[in-house]
């Protein structure tokens, strides 16, 4: 719990007996109220799969596997119409199979359209049969999916992916047929053999063990941002009450952290507390947030930020429903985006649907 740290801190810091006092205070007033984590272990280890072909797949197999959040991957063949296919079956051109990775994942650490982006940049999408020194239909690029809900996420990508350019993109997808796993040399060979041959650049090696949800930079911030967003969440500013984007957003849906895109509320845990800022009882999870003292303006508060994005979020007060834990998470907007449920599974969050329930 915050108040624990805060006690430590601030007992090692000996500050005047005023200070300790009020930390005491909110230590006493948070002490009795449980947390409901809403994703816990069992939800943490799901595992959701997405078949990528993007040429030779010793890299496409490297690349993946050191995403943050993928559970494992697998060298093999897709679509084959010769059953368990070899290495040599697959070269031949007679076998209609393509040379595809298995990406295993955890769709609460990384999500599709995350690792569909990093898959485009990582192949020429606009040539047909070819990846880097490797030629023929076995070295072509594609998507394939086992869930019928992948498709739509995956057409909004391809589309995206379009609008950015001009040549016509080549890219197939569609339900993944079959997947033989290939010879065990293959699986894992760069990692094996750090030297051999690679068409996918070192430099995306780098940015693939990046955490999805991690901080961006800041003139990539700057850039993105709207003057009172990056002022909320990275100098701390307080938007206007009752004139923001989401104080009286009823609809259904999920509010994500609006510098990295991590899950941090849900609909269902968004009340009217009167205050006109969003307001709610707790965050998806205690791990999402940090929750640190603050005394800026001549108060003793609980300021909320994001963990990964370290964005200021806004402060947790203790007058909220006592039926629902007794917490208000006051939020400014400006932190937030805030994604309808209609929308929630193509934008990559299908995961986080189950906690909408049925009402």
């Amino acid at each position: 719990m915050l108040y624990k740290k805060v006690c430590r801190q601030f007992c090692y810091m000996k500050k005047s007996i005023y200070i300790i006092f009020m930390i005491q205070t909110i230590l006493t007033g948070c002490a009795a109220t449980p947390q409901d984590v809403r994703v816990g272990e069992t939800e943490k280890q799901r595992a959701d799969t997405i078949y990528l072909a993007g040429g030779c797949f010793w890299g496409t197999q490297r690349l993946f596997s050191l995403v943050p959040g993928v559970m494992e991957t697998e060298a093999g063949y897709a679509n084959s119409t010769v059953p368990y296919p070899t290495y040599k079956d697959v070269c031949s051109g007679k076998t209609g199979a393509a040379e595809c990775v298995k990406v295993v994942y955890n769709p609460y650490e990384v999500t599709l359209p995350y690792l569909l982006r990093l898959y485009f940049k990582s192949v020429d999408p606009t040539t047909l049969n070819r990846q880097g020194n490797d030629v023929g239909t076995q070295y072509r690029t594609g998507i394939y999916y086992s869930k019928e809900e992948d498709k739509p996420v995956i057409e909004r990508q391809l589309s995206i992916l379009q609008d950015k350019n001009k040549n016509k993109i080549v890219i197939e997808s569609g339900e993944i047929r079959n997947f033989y796993p290939a010879e065990e040399y293959h699986q894992e060979y760069l990692e094996k053999n750090p030297g051999g041959y690679c068409h996918v650049s070192p430099q995306l090696f780098v940015e693939a063990r990046r955490p999805q949800y991690s901080k961006p930079e800041k003139s990539e911030l700057e850039s993105r941002l709207t003057p009172l967003q990056y002022g909320v969440t990275q100098q701390n500013k307080t938007e206007l009450p009752y004139s923001n984007e989401y104080w009286n957003e009823k609809r259904r849906g999920i509010y994500v952290d609006i510098t990295t895109g991590e899950p941090l509320f849900i609909s269902t845990d968004k009340f009217d507390s009167g205050c006109g800022w969003p307001s709610f009882t707790k965050p998806i999870s205690e791990s999402l947030i940090k929750e640190l003292p603050d005394t800026s303006h001549g108060m003793q508060r609980v300021e909320v930020r994001s963990k990964n994005g370290d964005a200021h979020l806004g402060h947790v007060f203790e007058d909220g429903p006592k039926d629902r834990g007794g917490l208000r998470y006051c939020i400014n907007s400006a932190a937030l985006r805030f994604i309808p449920e209609k929308d929630m599974a193509k934008e990559g969050y299908a995961a986080y649907l189950e906690l909408l329930g049925n009402e």
